[in-house]
């Protein structure tokens, strides 16, 4: 429910905006202040969760999200929606962390691979769902199911939790230690200054020009200037909210970066992919999300298969085929054009469902290896942050490079048609013969004629552009092979090295 709550209502927008009465850029804010305060909490969800013990506060997260989600749909107007909406980011962000600790407490480490996998299918499977989902729901019944689907999906998943999960016992004893501590209130809203400044910066970037707006460029000084005086803050901190000595260790370090990068490059192409079906080869809504789907099956299947494998091979092995796969999926994508069709699209993403899963289970266990159990709830802190700064981040590069080379290759296209020139002229009597044969007069051909060649220049502008934007996650992805070379061998199936 929350991984999905990150793509819904990306589709819905159109319908919130006019269903509200509100502009398409004031509509977007349902999406940015959801990102901004999941942020925001999840730093702070590692010191909750010991304080109040796992089972509470993932209750607590569960019952503000599902109340926040039914109080979405019955919004009546934009303030109210986003006053809810950072209820709802607020109450999902954290829960993921606090799931993912107690699996790593929970299971043994012969059996920690596996359930992260099972954890791993809804991570990885819902932002891909999203869009389609989302899409369904508007077009068939009304925006506000976008949300109101959470409500009996949450009460239930309170009942059984509440029934089924058990406090771990570490969990007590860190509680008593984190407490000795103390919360680290500044830490903690430098950490959250930070993050949720750079969201706003990475979300809001595109649409207000960047740096000429002034509301861009007050939120990157905030970042800025919170990220430099965070440093010296934790680092001098006996119970730092961000112990940043970990995050500068070998391991977790490239753990966290290898993260950084699956985020992104996850959100972007689920992002991107059906914008591209729909804009340039016609797709309806529901074609584009079926064109994700059969990735969506592999990633699951993978899942599984992975689980098993992460006992027997070393995380580092797994990650670099992962992010190998991923680059040639990224790699065949940068050859697209106009006569391509369904099953090369869904190929391609079914190819990226291959290598999503080797990265994403092992990293898991990866970034596990060699913390001590105090540390744990800051560790899947820390990794959920990385996958979603991550996936703003490849969304927002994306969207740059889409926008600008977009732009180049059009100018650059103009340039050689030229009306002077003997192919441009021949290329012009060809369509208006053709437009002239099925009824039109001469001079509505030769009109129908122009238009037609300007549509073609602005549709291989269009396909050039995202030629790059593949090109550029085909590198974020080979970014995570020298990352991963850098992880140190792991104890398979042993016990947990708690060692630094």
């Amino acid at each position: 429910m929350e991984v999905l709550d990150t793509t819904i209502a990306n589709v819905a927008l159109p319908y919130i905006a006019g269903g509200m009465g509100v502009s398409a850029d004031e509509a977007s804010w349902v999406v940015t202040t959801y990102l901004v305060s999941n942020a925001i909490i999840l730093t702070a969800s590692s010191f909750l969760a010991r304080m109040f013990g796992r089972k509470t506060f993932f209750l607590i997260c569960l019952g503000l999200f599902t109340l926040s989600s039914v109080l979405c749909g019955f919004a009546p107007n934009l303030d109210a929606l986003l006053l809810f909406r950072i209820l709802q980011g607020l109450g999902g962000g954290g829960m993921v962390p606090v799931a993912q600790s107690i699996l790593a407490d929970a299971f043994p480490p012969a059996k920690r691979g596996q359930a992260f996998a099972v954890f791993g299918v809804a991570v990885v499977v819902a932002p891909v769902v999203g869009p389609t989902l989302g899409g369904w729901i508007s077009d068939n019944i009304s925006w506000q199911w976008c949300f109101l689907i959470n409500g009996p999906v949450g009460v239930l998943a309170i009942g059984l939790i509440s029934m089924i999960l058990q406090e771990p016992s570490t969990a007590r004893a860190k509680s008593e230690l984190q407490q000795q501590g103390g919360f680290d209130l500044i830490g903690f809203l430098l950490v959250a200054t930070f993050l949720g400044a750079l969201e706003l910066v990475l979300d809001r970037g595109l649409e207000d020009d960047w740096f000429a707006s002034s509301f861009i460029v007050t939120f990157a000084v905030i970042s800025a200037l919170a990220f430099l005086l965070m440093i010296p803050w934790e680092m001098t901190r006996r119970n730092p909210m961000i112990d940043l000595r970990m995050v500068a260790s070998r391991q977790f370090g490239a753990s966290f970066l290898v993260m950084l990068a699956t985020g992104a490059i996850l959100l972007a192409t689920t992002q991107f992919l059906p914008q591209l079906v729909q804009r340039d080869f016609g797709y309806t809504a529901t074609w584009a999300g079926l064109v994700l789907s059969p990735g969506g099956v592999v990633t699951m299947a993978m899942m599984f298969v992975v689980g098993r494998s992460a006992n027997k091979v070393q995380p580092k092995y797994l990650i670099i085929a992962g992010a190998i796969i991923i680059a040639l999926s990224m790699y065949g994508m940068t050859n697209v054009y106009g006569d391509l069709g369904f099953w090369f699209m869904a190929r391609s993403r079914m190819l990226l469902g291959v290598g999503l899963p080797l990265i994403f289970v092992p990293i898991m266990a990866a970034s596990y290896d060699g913390l001590p159990p105090s540390k744990t709830d800051q560790a899947s802190a820390l990794i959920n942050a990385a996958r979603n700064t991550g996936g703003s981040i490849g969304v927002s590069i994306v969207s740059n490079v889409l926008t600008h080379r977009e732009q180049f290759h059009q100018n650059r296209l103009v340039e050689q048609v030229l009306p002077s020139s003997t192919q441009y002229q021949d290329t012009l009597q060809q369509i208006t013969n053709f437009f002239t044969a099925h009824g039109s007069s001469l001079t509505q051909a030769h009109d129908q004629a122009i238009q037609w060649i300007g549509q073609q220049v602005q549709m291989q502008a269009s396909y050039l552009g995202y030629m790059d934007a593949f090109w550029v996650l085909m590198l974020i992805s080979l970014s995570a092979v020298p990352l991963a070379l850098t992880l140190r061998k792991v104890r398979l199936g042993g016990a947990v090295h708690l060692g630094h």
